[in-house]
């Protein structure tokens, strides 16, 4: 015969069940023999999170106290990423930022020097970090060994930016031969200067008493009237300084031309009226009324 009554063990498992739903609230889990006991959090689940501004933080200071020895540096460098899975690119990226502002030329130097040498970052951000670096530290001839490097390797591909670096470079430097050359490249390659370029070849131009070139390069390149920017994650056209600064100077000059014809218009009434006063009644060139007179 079947019978349809449930057995003792299943009744029990049943209302342990029912218990510890009732208990889930509570964070409680009851056990047969030993009663409650209460649930810890995991240990490998840390609240606190370590950032990559923290990281970059930490970076920086570790590598202030240590002196310019190659060695030294690149030994707390691999210390500090020895535990990492992977290379923590924008850690590093953030630390030579942070550098940057506090102008550190030298560990700028080391840093990115050392990064490259893992195979990372090979970007064109970080060589013109670089060459920046050596730029302000006086170290030219690495600089300029950087920049043949590069030229080189990507003639056709070279950003803009480091030929207005290694123009300005050479600018404060008065190295006028190589700056015409960096000039000249850019011509070659159809690069379009911008205008800081075009205001530094023009002030040499001006210094060499070159005012012909001076006034071929302007004609060239004028100051262009808009320029586009980032505002928000929006491409927005404002007008250029350099544009308000050409109609400031062209009102300006307007206004002197328009009071020099005054001044003259003036000047010329005044004759008029000299020369009037000093003709004699006979005289009937300038006497409306007594020419009337005479009719």
């Amino acid at each position: 015969m079947l019978s349809l009554r449930h057995s003792f063990a299943t009744t029990t498992i049943g209302f342990e069940t029912a218990k510890l739903l009732k208990n889930r609230r509570f964070c409680l889990v009851e056990c047969g023999a030993k009663g409650p006991r209460p649930r810890y959090p995991r240990v490998w689940r840390t609240k606190k999170k370590i950032g990559t501004i923290s990281k970059s933080l930490k970076l920086v200071e570790c590598i202030k106290g240590l002196s310019n020895v190659k060695e030294e540096v690149y030994g707390a460098l691999d210390s500090f990423i020895a535990w990492e899975l992977e290379f923590p690119l924008i850690t590093v990226k953030k630390a030579l930022k942070t550098l940057e502002n506090e102008r550190e030329w030298k560990r700028i130097i080391q840093v990115t020097k050392w990064m490259l040498s893992k195979g990372q970052g090979r970007t064109m951000g970080s060589y013109y970090t670089l060459l920046n670096a050596l730029a302000e530290d006086g170290r030219l001839d690495e600089a300029e060994d950087l920049w043949q490097t590069l030229f080189s390797e990507n003639l056709e591909s070279m950003p803009r930016m480091f030929f207005e670096r290694m123009i300005s470079i050479y600018y404060h430097r008065e190295m006028h031969e190589k700056m015409f050359e960096i000039f000249a490249d850019m011509e070659e390659l159809g690069i379009r200067p911008t205008m800081s370029i075009v205001s530094m070849v023009g002030d040499v131009f001006k210094k060499l008493d070159m005012l012909d070139k001076d006034e071929k390069l302007k004609k060239k390149y004028p100051p262009p009237k808009w320029e586009y920017r980032y505002i928000k994650g929006k491409r927005v056209k404002i007008r250029t300084k350099y544009h308000d600064q050409n109609d400031i100077d062209g009102e300006v000059k307007n206004l002197d031309v328009e009071e020099g014809r005054s001044d003259s218009f003036e000047q010329h009434e005044n004759a008029d009226v000299v020369r009037i006063d000093n003709v004699d009644e006979e005289d009937n060139l300038y006497l409306p009324e007594a020419a009337d007179s005479s009719k």
